[in-house]
């Protein structure tokens, strides 16, 4: 493991997998009566974030606890950032408290990669997301989920994605999460699909070590999983599609499109869902829907990435002592 996490497109396929095995390791700390561990006691890690968010900084939190690591809570509403401080002296201020690991969301991409090169800050870097770049660690929730669910919990230790079909729809230009999602897939050996209006997809696509599609109903039949992604109007300053009906009929899925999928595909949506826009209130709530079981697996993999980038020698998960029984 390299000392920072920026960028999906740094990890091999060996780190990649040993994240995923490790994740599969804290995910049975979940089951245990007292859900923590103690590899990052004294360790001080801070949740950086510029922009607003629910899973990822909750699910930061809730993994770097299990770990009894010191946290702390940074929202630039609120604080000297608001007020116009700039990225270096908040790494500077942070780096005169002495903690060991920035968890960082930022609206500027390439502001993870600046905060680890930089050498304002001595402590390992994790991006939880920046503008519409990278999102790592819901790229490494993702192929856990798909691991899990397509290839099996304990027979899927050691291995990787190799030829499995995914396909990524909607709004990919905007969407650090397709970025993200199609390099770890590629290193994992799937192969990946994006099915896009013209319009809401990035120039250069065609580089991408992924097919592009413009028809939702021929990729489906042929799918191992399928992740829908949100529109992010928050980021458009233009009308990318005529309609949200019309963006609903051509790329929406709905129950009878679900039923075009082979038995065992399973849906997939990053979150938060616009539900009628993306996906029907029928899929999202299907059990094939794999939504809630991404942001329980978030945890684990967010564990596995701290502990992995800072935790000692000592196995992952110690076996249950006695008096926790």
């Amino acid at each position: 493991m390299q000392r920072h996490l920026i960028s999906a497109a740094d990890l091999s396929r060996d780190d990649a997998v040993l994240i995923l095995d490790t994740a599969e390791e804290m995910a049975r700390v979940a089951d245990r009566p007292i859900k923590k561990l103690p590899t990052l006691r004294g360790r001080t890690v801070v949740n950086l974030f510029f922009e607003d968010s629910t899973r990822t900084r909750i699910s930061f939190e809730a993994a770097e606890k299990r770990l009894s690591a010191d946290v702390i809570n940074f929202s630039a509403k609120g604080s000297s950032v608001s007020k116009g401080e700039s990225l270096k002296d908040t790494a500077q201020t942070l780096e005169a408290m002495g903690v060991d690991a920035v968890v960082i969301r930022h609206g500027a991409s390439g502001a993870p990669y600046r905060l680890a090169t930089s050498g304002w800050i001595d402590a390992a870097v994790i991006n939880a997301g920046d503008g519409t770049h990278q999102h790592p660690t819901q790229a490494l929730l993702d192929a856990f989920t798909m691991r899990r669910r397509l290839v099996g919990r304990d027979t899927g230790l050691g291995q990787d994605l190799a030829g499995r079909r995914v396909t990524i729809v909607g709004d990919v230009l905007h969407s650090r999460v397709a970025r993200s999602n199609v390099d770890l897939l590629h290193t994992l050996g799937a192969e990946v699909t994006l099915v896009a209006p013209p319009t809401l997809l990035p120039v250069g696509v065609e580089s991408w070590p992924c097919a592009v599609s413009y028809d939702l109903d021929s990729t489906l039949p042929k799918s191992d999983a399928v992740m829908m992604l949100r529109v992010q109007r928050e980021r458009m300053n233009a009308a990318f599609f005529p309609t949200e009906r019309e963006y609903s009929r051509r790329y929406g899925l709905d129950g009878d499109r679900m039923a075009k999928l082979p038995e065992h595909a399973i849906v997939m949506h990053p979150g938060p869902m616009v539900r009628g826009m993306e996906i029907t209130a029928e899929v999202a709530d299907s059990d094939r829907c794999t939504a809630v079981e991404q942001v329980a697996n978030g945890v684990s993999i967010r564990m596995a990435v701290l502990y992995l980038l800072l935790g000692g020698n000592e196995p992952a998960a110690a076996p249950i002592r006695t008096e926790e029984k």
